[in-house]
């Protein structure tokens, strides 16, 4: 048996990663460090908000909660190595990271990181789920690829 014997455990992760996000950019909004990108995190904040909304429909949606036959082990190590990896392990230390944060620009890094992180997992996902699953999860993916954008485009302002 490996490491995720579900697809609950495995939305269960993707509900953490985005509970972490929100910890994250909570933090940075509400950092005494005068971050100027204050209103940009708390807009990525309420999306991972929203994602977790999705996730918890998805986790009350599944039928047959059990992997695909196809999923070894090793990947499943795939999937823990992926999310061992991640910046953040829980939302308390994502709290407590934004908290250290000392300029837009680390902040922006990290928050392109952890954006990465989740592209990645999500992409992974994608195919251990139903297929009408895979459109909501499409979406998160864009929307994800989306807030890097707005990192990136953030992180270049500062360079100017």
């Amino acid at each position: 048996m490996g490491i995720f014997a579900s697809g609950s455990g495995l939305i269960g992760v993707a509900l953490g990663i985005e509970r972490n996000g929100v910890a994250f950019y909570e933090g940075l909004a509400e950092s005494k460090h005068g971050l100027k990108g204050t209103s940009a995190y708390r807009y990525l904040a309420d999306k991972e908000r929203e994602h977790i909304d999705t996730f918890q429909r998805m986790l009350g949606s599944l039928k047959g909660d059990h992997l695909p036959e196809e999923v070894t082990d090793e990947y499943q190590d795939y999937l823990k190595a992926l999310v061992d990896s991640s910046v953040f392990t829980d939302d308390q230390v994502a709290r407590d990271t934004a908290l250290k944060v000392s300029s837009d620009a680390e902040a922006i890094q990290i928050g392109i990181g952890t954006e990465k992180d989740s592209i990645l997992f999500y992409s992974e996902l994608r195919g251990l789920v139903r297929r009408p699953d895979r459109d909501t999860l499409d979406r998160i993916i864009s929307e994800e690829k989306s807030h890097l954008r707005q990192l990136r485009d953030m992180k270049s302002d500062l360079a100017r």
